[in-house]
């Protein structure tokens, strides 16, 4: 069980350099067991092109390394606060993408202007306040988990229509079913992020798209009556 999850979250991570998702080592996807309450993830530091399977780190729900030669990435303790949080969720990719990042350092959500957007993301996608001076110094990156975890019950958002997050002047978080379904939705989010900056160089006076509209795409993807593609919509 553990060789097959650290192979899929292996692939998962080398799908963001295929994507251009990730400059350097400036990104990670892990992906969890839910049976055994174990996930794996993404060494720290370590170059993509020198990445195995085998290098992938298995850590549990309490941020310890259960398996693996290299240290998790220390991003690991705010996977391990959505894991807990959300357990609807089965993979969680952070990257440092360009335009998601820049929204992000501009402090702003997303809005949603188009189908594009709606097909994957209800709404806008939203941006956190960056945590404080104590949350910081106490536990960087547990805290950042917390913070998410905490705005999206304030905000009533549903992890499952909302699968990613802006954390301020740092970076997105996105997440999906499984490692691969996060990584498809960081690609979304990234997409998504660069045509909403267009959009308002376009137009500086753009207002998001109509919510029938929003409503209609994305509720004919993931609604329950949805007939998107072959399988409903799967």
């Amino acid at each position: 069980m553990l060789e097959e999850l650290k192979k899929r979250v292996y692939e998962a991570n080398m799908l963001l350099p295929k994507y251009g998702l990730v400059t350097f080592t400036w990104g990670n996807v892990s992906e969890i067991d839910r049976e055994s309450g174990l996930f794996a993830i993404k060494p720290s530091g370590v170059d993509y092109d020198k990445l195995t399977p085998e290098d992938m780190v298995i850590v549990d729900l309490n941020g310890n390394k259960v398996e693996g030669k290299y240290n998790p990435s220390s991003d690991t303790a705010t996977h391990v606060e959505l894991y807990k949080a959300f357990p609807e969720i089965g993979g969680i990719v952070h990257t440092h993408s360009s335009y998601a990042t820049s929204w992000a350092q501009a402090g702003r959500g997303i809005p949603c202007y188009g189908t594009t957007h709606a097909d994957y993301i209800y709404g806008e996608v939203p941006c956190l306040r960056c945590l404080t001076k104590e949350e910081i110094e106490e536990a960087y990156e547990e805290n950042t988990g917390h913070l998410i975890v905490n705005e999206f019950k304030a905000m009533h958002k549903d992890p499952k229509a909302v699968p990613a997050v802006l954390c301020k002047n740092h970076g997105p978080f996105s997440w999906g079913k499984d490692a691969h379904e996060a990584v498809h939705n960081a690609v979304v989010l990234e997409e998504v992020a660069k045509m909403a900056y267009r959009a308002e160089t376009i137009n500086p006076r753009i207002q998001p798209a109509p919510q029938e509209l929003q409503d209609k795409h994305y509720y004919r993807k993931h609604g329950a009556n949805a007939y998107y593609g072959q399988n409903g919509g799967k």
